[in-house]
């Protein structure tokens, strides 16, 4: 319990220096922006109807029942007198009040281990919701305080990789409206897939007491948390933006997705202040790859639908020209050490989880250092940099799997046959 207060106290104080920020830049952050849904239009209403539903996960179905009930109530509620106002009909008040209402009766209602585990509920549903708007917060101080972006360095570095953007996003031009189309449910809905799946790792809270020592949101949140850092220290903008036509006037040229970018010497390039700098590496890349991890124990429907999602989320990414071959490499490699990182914190630190966290940690430092330093060189010798940029994950992926077996054996237990008694 010791631990989740400390983890509570952190969150806390890092969503109230990105408020401050927030409120530095004229706009609200994380904290405000929640606290107002409690009467206000909320952004999401889906959003925050996931996170009750990961509330819900400590209750009886009888409770469940009743807290749904409650939910749709006040929503019915909201959504009248928006009507009567002439307001947009927005949803999800009504989870968000269930969702405190929850808080307030673990702290009046009850007691022990009931009472830390109904807590332990309301704080996983209010971290989905707040790491959205956290997510949203880190965006927006990235387009602020990042006036220029890193895209001609990676965008030559991705010829070493023959510009996989360019040639995804004509083959999904190809497609036509129904292969975008279904590309962007998939691209789109991969928070509702991880949520789906969050939940089917939960599904025995209430009747075992306690949560698992490590599920699919946890390292879900911990990516969303930590990987907008690197945005800041690597903006880049995406191709789509940099050298396509959603980019304006800030765009170096107008290429993509039919003409892949000339080779010349990279440099900054400036660009508006309201685009988010979210590619280096890609979030939606390392989402994809942990749901995909996390499906593989699951029933074979589940199993199907994991690799469904990050071969479609692979796809769109690149298809839609919101990231570079590089952003995938990297995203991979980032997924698989921070689900290390989780997975050995929860069963305790040990050499081989310390070595693969150290491993990943170098090569993802190492790639954001020659995407930097040497985009010319790996674009004049993509023979050379090609392979070994794929070798570069590939072996953090070889690790990761190698020491999943040595952590998880799979015992090949073999019946033996009892011995039968002599008959007299």
């Amino acid at each position: 319990m010791t631990l989740w207060i400390a983890a509570g106290v952190l969150t806390l104080g890092f969503m109230v220096a990105l408020e401050i920020t927030a409120r530095h830049y004229g706009q609200r952050g994380p904290i405000s922006s929640l606290g107002r849904e409690v009467i206000f239009g909320p952004q999401s209403g889906p959003l925050l109807y996931a996170g009750l539903a990961l509330m819900l996960v400590v209750l009886t179905w009888r409770q469940r029942f009743v807290a749904i009930g409650a939910a749709l109530g006040v929503d019915v509620v909201f959504l009248l007198m928006r009507w009567v106002l002439d307001a947009r009909l927005n949803f999800g008040n009504g989870a968000l009040w269930v969702i405190l209402g929850c808080a307030v009766i673990a702290v009046t209602r009850r007691t022990g281990r009931d009472r830390a585990l109904l807590l332990k509920g309301v704080g996983l549903g209010l971290l989905l919701v707040a790491g959205h708007k956290t997510g949203d917060t880190w965006l927006l101080i990235t387009s602020k305080t990042r006036p220029s972006v890193l895209d001609p360095y990676v965008a030559t570095a991705d010829h070493a990789l023959g510009n996989p953007s360019w040639v995804v996003g004509r083959l999904v031009e190809a497609t036509g409206p129904i292969g975008s189309g279904l590309l962007h449910v998939v691209y789109g809905q991969l928070p509702l897939a991880a949520a789906l799946f969050g939940l089917y790792q939960l599904r025995n809270v209430a009747t075992e007491r306690r949560f698992p020592g490590h599920h699919l949101v946890r390292t879900f949140l911990a990516i969303g948390l930590i990987g907008p850092a690197v945005y800041m220290i690597f903006p880049v903008v995406g191709p789509i933006f940099a050298y396509g036509a959603d980019g304006g006037r800030w765009a170096v040229a107008d290429l993509w997705p039919n003409t892949p970018p000339p080779l010349t010497a990279p440099h900054p390039v400036p660009f508006d202040g309201i685009t988010p700098r979210n590619c280096m590496p890609s979030l939606h890349t390392a989402w994809a790859t942990t749901l995909f991890i996390h499906s593989r124990k699951a029933p074979r429907p589940m199993r199907f639908a994991g690799t469904f999602w990050l071969v479609g989320t692979l796809t769109a990414t690149l298809g839609f020209g919101y990231h570079y071959g590089a952003d995938l490499i990297a995203g991979g490699v980032f997924a698989l050490t921070i689900e290390t990182a989780m997975r050995s914190f929860d069963r305790g630190w040990d050499r081989q989880g310390a070595l693969l966290v150290t491993y990943g940690t170098t090569v993802f430092t190492a790639l954001l250092v020659a995407y930097r330093y040497l985009p010319v060189e790996m674009a004049r010798h993509p023979w050379a940099f090609g392979p070994l940029l794929l070798l570069a994950g590939g072996s953090v992926v070889y690790g990761y799997v190698r020491t999943m077996k040595q952590w998880d054996p799979v015992a090949a237990v073999t019946q033996q046959p009892e011995p039968q008694l002599m008959q007299a």
